[in-house]
């Protein structure tokens, strides 16, 4: 094969992957120009049209999309023969492409950068923060990090960090004019902050006792679309919040927000990193792994 037409179909891929020639540029370092410059090159050279293209909008022809899906498999195969020059170098290298959610970002993944970058300087790591249940294979993702519920079925999974559960919080002043709720229920009687997935579903509050347990699609005023927001409003006092209590250990502590309902908060599996199973993982991957939870054994999800 020849370097223009490997290179070309990289950018190709890129592009059909992003929908989108400035992102396509950006994942491989290159200008808009050159991208299109290798686009049309492919195109003259196989003689089809394989994107079609507006000022607002990238979309493959029948062609195009023909020449992704036997592009697929050829390109991961080039990939891994590639990563297998990495078993003989020292130190691990390449880009690692994660994403994430955005409370997983926060609470685990930020944590670690610093470090993971100091220990392995060869390695580049690009983290996308996303709560949708996103395709990190069609978006060209090594991994993906989220709750055991929302892994892909066809995914291999591997734990990190510790388990994790919820803490209903909120600030002292609201209490001074809201009774203290004891049992899930009685937040009915209060005002919420709400969380919309960006599906579009409503969170609902998850709660277990002694066998019983209750999802509440508790009411209020305001709803927000990322939980740091939900933080942030319980913390300025509009209402009661519903977050992760690893999220908020720190701040109660600091007498700024009140929790209650605390017994009835159970633990759950923490995080998941979970990446496709027919792609070997990288170095890359492998190091952050044994990283952030120790060279424990995968699982199958």
């Amino acid at each position: 094969m020849l370097p223009d037409n490997l290179s070309h179909l990289a950018a190709f891929a890129a592009v059909a992957r992003h929908s989108s020639f400035r992102k396509a540029g950006a994942e491989l370092g290159l200008s808009t120009s050159a991208i299109s410059y290798a686009i049309r090159g492919l195109e003259e050279r196989l003689g089809v049209n394989l994107i079609n293209r507006t000022t607002r909008s990238v979309a493959l022809t029948d062609a195009g999309q023909r020449l992704l899906e036997r592009l697929h498999p050829l390109l991961h195969d080039l990939g891994d023969a590639l990563e297998e020059m990495n078993n003989f170098r020292a130190t691990p290298t390449g880009t690692l492409r994660i994403n994430t959610s955005h409370a997983a970002a926060h609470l685990l993944v930020a944590p670690l950068v610093s470090r993971f970058l100091a220990t392995y300087p060869d390695i580049h790591i690009e983290i996308a923060e996303d709560d949708n249940l996103v395709d990190i294979v069609g978006l060209g993702f090594d991994a993906g990090i989220r709750f055991e519920e929302a892994v892909p079925e066809d995914m291999v999974a591997v734990a990190l960090g510790p388990p994790q559960r919820g803490a209903v919080v909120g600030t002292r002043a609201y209490f001074d004019g809201h009774p203290v709720p004891h049992h899930p229920e009685d937040l009915f009687g209060h005002d919420c902050i709400r969380y919309r997935f960006p599906s579009g579903r409503m969170y609902k509050w998850e709660f277990e006792k002694d066998g019983s347990r209750l999802d509440l699609d508790v009411k209020g005023r305001i709803t927000v679309g990322t939980m740091h927001l939900a933080l942030l409003a319980a913390l300025d006092g509009v209402g009661l919040g519903f977050a992760l209590e690893n999220s908020v250990n720190g701040i109660i502590g600091e007498g700024r927000l009140v929790r209650v309902l605390e017994d009835w908060c159970p633990f759950f599996p923490g995080f998941m990193l979970h990446y496709p199973r027919q792609r070997r993982r990288s170095s890359a991957l492998r190091a952050f792994i044994d990283m952030a939870r120790g060279r424990s054994t995968d699982r199958e999800a």
